[in-house]
């Protein structure tokens, strides 16, 4: 009842949130989908793939450092509008990948520069422009969280939107590999990437600050802010450095949970169809129905995840501790990872089910992890704060897909190509645990930062 009077436009703008990463993961996903298409087009071998893959996540981890400071600077609003046009035209951008190789290869070839083949450097490129505006995403989905909800409805905020991940990892392989079998490769960039406009048409109409929001109720808004007003905070608008930030070991908890965790998730995005491809022959549109159950159970964790520390918040437990708690449970169910490739033998909907609660608990994680930044840091810094850990956690990712990469060639000139994704998947399993342990080793207890 409480609820009704108080108003609901929060879940507004956390619809927007969960439409934007949506859009966020549809885009990055189509390259690993036309992965067996394009590698078979321009003799890609897998490690050739991994450069691709890992300079998005190497700008990917750059940009989000300064993602959250922009974003600190330039307000929720502006910040979020800049980053999807900028990861839309990069978007878009790969269907034009072998003429802007070509320029580029011209380029560097008049100041004496050998580069890499026009393919994969045209790739490179629009990979670039594409990690560049998406590492906007969440730094501008987390700021905005804190803005329009209270610290306890903040996990399960966080949880639906991030589910938006999901959807995209969902609909990709329900219609990517059916684009570009119908109408080429070039179309499914085309028409995946211009769908991050028309959510900016949305996005510019319904948010402004929840101070400025005429769509708010007075009630709703000190609501949201019942936080501050319990907690004492005044915000300022008061730059905070990184060097400051960096003083903190909640940040360096964060940025490690990022990066020990986040390559677990960007492998099964980026590898997982090659997986099917070089493990069961599965490919094109056959690979439409395993991976939209794969992606599907993900949902669960996203938006369980988020709800599971309320249990423990409602008992008395500071949501830091609540959270903290509800993760460490958390991390075990990865573990089932390790059980992929052998009852792979039975059938290839084990590892498919298997991994895809691997991938539903790092959803869980996520969700949680993300929320730990504003249990613990004033408003001001979040951004900040989720873009160093956001760094981290790219070269996390850029580091797994490399060593993927190379694992899988190696093992494939071998013949026992089965043998890289066996050591891939037991790094999955465990990177949770121990993400866990040095977290809770570097905060043991709640520690709100208020000399900010």
């Amino acid at each position: 009842m409480l609820k009704e009077k108080i108003g609901k436009y929060r879940w507004t703008i956390c619809a927007l949130l969960f439409f934007a990463t949506t859009v966020n993961y549809l885009d990055r996903q189509v390259l690993s989908l036309l992965k067996p298409m394009l590698e078979e087009k321009f003799g890609w071998s897998n490690s050739d793939y991994a450069d691709i893959a890992a300079i998005f996540q190497f700008t990917y981890a750059i940009s989000m450092l300064f993602a959250g400071r922009i974003i600190d600077k330039l307000g929720t609003k502006k910040g979020f509008a800049w980053a999807i046009s900028i990861w839309s035209i990069g978007a878009v951008m790969h269907a034009l990948a072998i003429p802007i190789g070509s320029a580029f290869t011209t380029a560097l070839g008049w100041v004496g520069i050998v580069t890499v083949p026009v393919s994969i450097l045209g790739f490179m490129v629009s990979r670039a422009v594409l990690a560049f505006g998406e590492a906007g995403n969440f730094p501008g989905a987390i700021k905005a969280t804190a803005e329009y909800f209270p610290k306890k409805e903040r996990s399960f905020a966080t949880g639906i939107f991030n589910s938006g991940a999901n959807v995209g990892a969902i609909l990709a392989p329900l219609t990517v590999p059916w684009i570009a079998t119908n109408w080429g490769w070039e179309s499914a960039f085309v028409i995946i990437g211009a769908i991050g406009f028309l959510w900016l048409f949305f996005w510019l109409y319904y948010y402004e600050k929840p101070e400025e929001q005429k769509r708010l109720s007075k009630a709703e808004l000190d609501y949201i802010n019942s936080d501050d007003v319990e907690d004492n905070i005044v915000e300022t608008k008061e730059k905070v450095s990184w060097g400051k930030l960096l003083q903190y070991k909640q940040t360096w908890a964060f940025a490690f949970g990022k990066f020990m965790t986040d390559g677990v998730w960007w492998f099964f995005l980026f590898w997982l169809p090659a997986y099917l491809k070089d493990q069961y022959n599965i490919t094109g549109t056959e690979i439409m129905l395993p991976l939209a159950v794969l992606y599907s159970l993900t949902m669960f964790g996203s938006i369980g995840g988020g709800w599971f520390p309320m249990y423990f918040i409602k008992r008395g437990y500071k949501p830091y501790d609540g959270r903290m708690r509800a993760m460490l449970m958390i991390a075990f169910i990865p573990l089932v990872v390790l059980a992929a490739q052998w009852l792979g033998e039975i059938s290839y909907w084990m590892p498919v089910i298997l991994i895809g609660i691997g991938a539903s608990a790092h959803q869980a994680w996520s969700a949680n992890l993300f929320t730990t930044v504003s249990d613990m840091f004033p408003k001001k810094a979040t951004a900040s704060v989720v873009g160093i850990g956001g760094m981290a956690g790219g070269i996390g990712g850029v580091i797994v897909t490399k060593v993927g990469g190379a694992l899988f060639d190696h093992y494939k000139a071998l013949g026992h190509i089965e043998t890289g994704y066996t050591i891939m998947f037991a790094f999955c399993a465990v990177a949770y645990l121990i993400a866990w342990a040095v977290m809770k080793a570097l905060v043991p207890k709640y520690k709100p930062i208020t000399d900010l």
